[in-house]
């Protein structure tokens, strides 16, 4: 999906309204950051490299949104793409304490060959410090072959220990189906499943974002080095500032 299309769409979604009306209806909002590690899912995108990431997001007061996130990756396990390029659209909003948000997540690898992509629908929950999303692939899971219906459930808790200073842990389970199987390095065969996890607090600095996370998986997998662990615990640290 075309960041155009996306776009296209957030103008077709609400009614057209008159002047400034209209203007104040939608926010425009950038986000940026550097990062020792980029991490999906636990697993290392950037072969334990640093990563530069950044995107954009446009929402209506409706809780319609679309958006664009980007990240350097690995070249030599991504079929020689070394940028990865999401683009999102959904809605969001909140039942009293309870918080809802439902779309769908477009990963794109330009210049990769084989071609590797990945589609999900995803639904998330929200209640205080606690949320819950779960991610279910509707097509090939990226790029692999016969392995549409995958899944992804996440778990976060984000507790506010002072205004400045939040504590992170979350656990992730991710469900592989058909060619998505992984093998481990230790040559205990092939996998149909990972669960990774995340230990961390993130501190508000005059509205910089710096992190601290120790991130893991219960797999041993290997990157584009022969018999490198890119799954393996980890302790990430970044910076970043919303704007």
């Amino acid at each position: 999906m075309k960041k155009s299309t996306l776009l296209l769409a957030a103008a077709l979604a609400v009614p057209l309204l008159p002047g400034a009306a209209q203007a104040a209806d939608w926010e425009f909002t950038g986000n940026a950051g550097l990062f020792s590690d980029y991490r999906f899912r636990g697993i290392s995108q950037t072969n334990k490299k640093p990563a530069f990431q950044g995107g954009f997001d446009l929402a209506h007061s409706s809780g319609f949104y679309v958006g664009n996130w980007n990240s350097n990756i690995d070249s030599d396990f991504f079929g020689g793409s070394n940028l990865e390029m999401d683009f999102y659209g959904g809605f969001k909003g909140a039942f009293d304490a309870f918080g809802y948000d439902v779309g769908v997540l477009y990963y794109s690898y330009p210049g990769s060959d084989p071609k590797i992509d990945n589609t999900e629908l995803y639904i998330g929950g929200s209640w205080g410090p606690l949320s819950v999303k779960y991610s279910y692939a509707v097509s090939d899971f990226f790029g692999l072959p016969d392995s549409d219906g995958s899944w992804y459930l996440d778990t976060k808790v984000a507790y506010p220990l002072t205004k400045e200073l939040t504590l992170i842990a979350r656990v992730g389970y991710q469900s592989l189906s058909g060619g998505a199987k992984v093998t481990e390095i230790n040559g205990s065969g092939t996998k149909d499943s990972i669960t990774d996890w995340t230990v961390g607090v993130s501190y508000d600095l005059s509205g910089w974002a710096l992190g601290a996370s120790y991130i893991g998986t219960n797999r041993k997998l290997a990157g584009s080095v022969a018999g490198r662990d890119i799954s393996g615990d980890t302790f990430v640290v970044s910076v970043g500032k919303s704007f």
